[in-house]
């Protein structure tokens, strides 16, 4: 579903631009609105749609996702920390998805190389390094010993 900009909600402040990792969101120079030149090498990733503070960037959807002459609209919620899509039936009927986003201020999260080393224990476990800190889940992640394993789940 490449992106396209409604050019009457864009104010040109080219988050969509910095963000996308395939360098086709650009800001036209005469009108200072962002577009996009190249839909077909859209990766389809969504971050300039997450990333828009304008809600100006939209996705046209495709016939296995939502059938034709449907219409999909995303709202990005940052004081509520998450992204919204609506889809619009032909026939009225509309389907809302909601996933959480991350909030969190440009520059803020720590670098890999400012982190401790894991140690040679913590390649056993199932974790990703530096996860239980972050998942706040007291206990760590609930996990199947390996002698479970063996026996089977029940």
């Amino acid at each position: 579903m490449p992106t396209f900009v409604y050019m009457t909600r864009c104010d040109g402040c080219g988050h969509c631009v910095d963000i996308c990792p395939s360098d086709i969101m650009h800001i036209d120079t005469t009108y200072r609105r962002a577009y996009n030149i190249e839909p077909n090498f859209c990766w389809e990733c969504y971050s300039c749609v997450k990333a828009c503070p304008q809600n100006a960037i939209d996705d046209r959807g495709y016939a296995d996702f939502a059938p034709l002459g449907h219409s999909v609209r995303v709202r990005r919620e940052p004081e509520k920390g998450t992204i919204s899509w609506k889809i619009k039936f032909r026939d009225g009927r509309e389907k809302d998805f909601v996933s959480p986003i991350r909030t969190t201020e440009w520059g803020t999260i720590k670098c890999s190389s400012e982190y401790d080393a894991p140690s040679a224990d913590d390649f056993k476990g199932e974790e990703l390094a530096h996860e239980p800190e972050y998942l706040k889940i007291d206990g760590g992640l609930p996990t199947i010993s390996p002698d479970k394993m063996k026996q089977g789940v029940s």
